[in-house]
């Protein structure tokens, strides 16, 4: 005969519900995307020289808005967009790298160890090549709009990385990035474009989601007006 603690089945486990949660809030996304597309036209003003290099000035000033919005949405900015949410201590990257990751730690869900390091090493590149830009000055007709508060030798320095190894370094980066995606999608069969143009990604329903509505967005806009701001102001001092 069966005991009373025998012969009751236990309770099946109940999984949490698969729904869309919001990862990437809009300015998050528009981030990413704009900042795309002022780096390739940065690369090919570049090459193109002459006449194209007004506009990669432009597109530079326009990188280096986004940058600081970056660094401020960084702190204020939907959850996983936050730094404190991707900024993961060498342990955790270790185990995550063995595939040990805790389901606590939500590795699926935003940047993952990689990806933070390929984050971060973007926007501190993409920071030194803005950086040096500004001082640049390529002896034809066009130089940086800070250019006159530096010394020639300086100048010339900071010109030498700008076109060639803050170039090279971000193009590595870049293709490393693209074929990160690229692995992921055919060896994992998971799709990191999807999410950055939608914002959603299909996940268990107590997952964290980013604030995204209007009032978020409006802060947003707020900010990057203050970045478009300090940036004309910068320029603007070199007369």
């Amino acid at each position: 005969m069966l005991s009373a603690e025998q012969g009751v089945a236990a309770p099946a486990t109940r999984r949490p519900a698969i729904v869309p949660i919001r990862v990437w809030d809009l300015p998050t996304r528009l981030f990413h995307w704009v900042l795309a597309l002022s780096v390739v036209g940065s690369f090919t003003t570049g090459y193109i020289g002459g006449n194209a290099m007004a506009w990669h000035l432009r597109l530079g000033y326009v990188a280096f808005t986004l940058l600081l919005f970056r660094i401020v949405w960084g702190f204020v900015g939907g959850h996983w967009s936050q730094f404190r949410r991707f900024t993961y201590a060498p342990a955790t990257s270790l185990r995550y790298l063995r595939g040990r990751s805790r389901p606590d730690e939500h590795h699926e869900v935003g940047h993952n160890p990689l990806g933070a390091f390929s984050v971060y090493a973007l926007l501190v590149m993409l920071a030194a090549q803005i950086g040096t830009g500004l001082f640049a000055d390529d002896e034809i007709a066009t130089t940086g709009p800070l250019n006159k508060f530096v010394a020639d030798k300086t100048a010339s320095l900071l010109t030498g990385w700008h076109k060639n190894v803050g170039q090279r370094v971000i193009m590595v980066l870049v293709l490393l990035h693209i074929g990160a995606i690229a692995w992921y999608w055919l060896r994992r069969r998971q799709n990191l474009v999807g999410p950055m143009l939608s914002g959603d990604k299909a996940l268990a329903a107590d997952v964290p989601h980013s604030v995204d509505h209007m009032g978020s967005r409006m802060a947003a806009l707020a900010v990057l007006a203050a970045a478009a701001g300090f940036v004309s102001w910068l320029v603007g001092l070199g007369g």
